[in-house]
């Protein structure tokens, strides 16, 4: 057990809103492009963007798209060292360090790639 965090290259006709998408059988609609495990600072960073774009409740099995706009505030939060510390019971302890930094940093240009060819980006967790 614990936490496991996906990021989703969804097409435009599934995406409803910043906080729902439609998970179809057809894969090309629905791609993960990027898994990370235990990487708790990054989750807690992208639940206060679900608290924001209106999401409530336990950040659990609920997605949150990541705009453009998103991305770069990620990735200037990444370089300024300030993700939120964040702990769960099933998070592990796990520093950011220099891999993890460049594997966000990969995510964040895998994820504009999608964007740019007019998919939505979704982050999704289960723990």
């Amino acid at each position: 057990m614990g936490l496991d965090m996906y990021a989703h290259s969804v097409s435009k006709n599934n995406a409803i809103d910043d906080l729902t998408f439609v998970d179809s059988d057809k894969p090309q609609d629905n791609i993960e492009i990027f898994y990370w495990r235990k990487h708790h600072d990054l989750h807690g960073w992208m639940q206060k963007l679900f608290h924001e774009k209106g999401g409530s409740g336990d950040f659990n099995l609920q997605p949150v798209r990541l705009t453009l706009e998103d991305l770069d505030q990620l990735e200037e939060d990444l370089k300024s060292n300030i993700l939120p510390e964040t702990d769960g019971f099933f998070f592990g302890n796990n520093p950011p360090d220099d891999e993890s930094n460049r594997r966000d940093f990969e995510f964040i240009r895998m994820a504009r790639s999608h964007i740019n060819v007019g998919r939505e980006i979704y982050y999704n967790s289960w723990w």
